[in-house]
């Protein structure tokens, strides 16, 4: 998707190269296919700025940051991952990304009948085996 989002609508950077914030083509293209929310009736506290939830979402998936140390302009720590969450669950990034691929299919053109899948499984590099005994430390 980054590949994608990079060539049609470019990535706002802040000045250490990261991105910060979702540039406007990209958040049009975004904002439809979010869930419509409504205010409460018994009121309490308002929805959060969902370019800015979606914001922190891209950050994190960009740099890879944690949740719990995602910076404070994007929301809390707890509300960004409850609307990634139920975003998730409700498909929204996949049609954003297919939204993404019919664009750039459109403009740039994807080879559909060629394709190809790669992938690598190994072992972690400090798993061990795990029937092997355990060292005798008594010593």
């Amino acid at each position: 998707m980054s590949f994608v989002l990079r060539m049609e609508v470019g990535m706002g950077c802040d000045w250490y190269g990261r991105f910060a914030q979702m540039p406007e083509k990209m958040w049009r293209r975004l904002e439809p296919l979010l869930p419509r929310y409504r205010r409460s009736r018994k009121g309490g506290r308002p929805r959060a700025n969902l370019r800015g939830v979606a914001n922190g979402i891209f950050y994190l998936l960009r740099t890879g940051c944690q949740w719990k140390a995602l910076p404070p302009q994007f929301g809390s720590p707890s509300t960004v991952p409850r609307y990634f969450q139920e975003w998730t669950q409700r498909r929204v990034f996949h049609r954003f990304w297919k939204k993404c691929l019919q664009v750039y299919d459109t403009r740039r053109g994807i080879g559909w009948r060629w394709q190809a899948l790669d992938g690598a499984m190994t072992k972690a590099p400090l798993g061990g085996e795990k029937n092997r005994q355990k060292p005798d430390r008594s010593w």
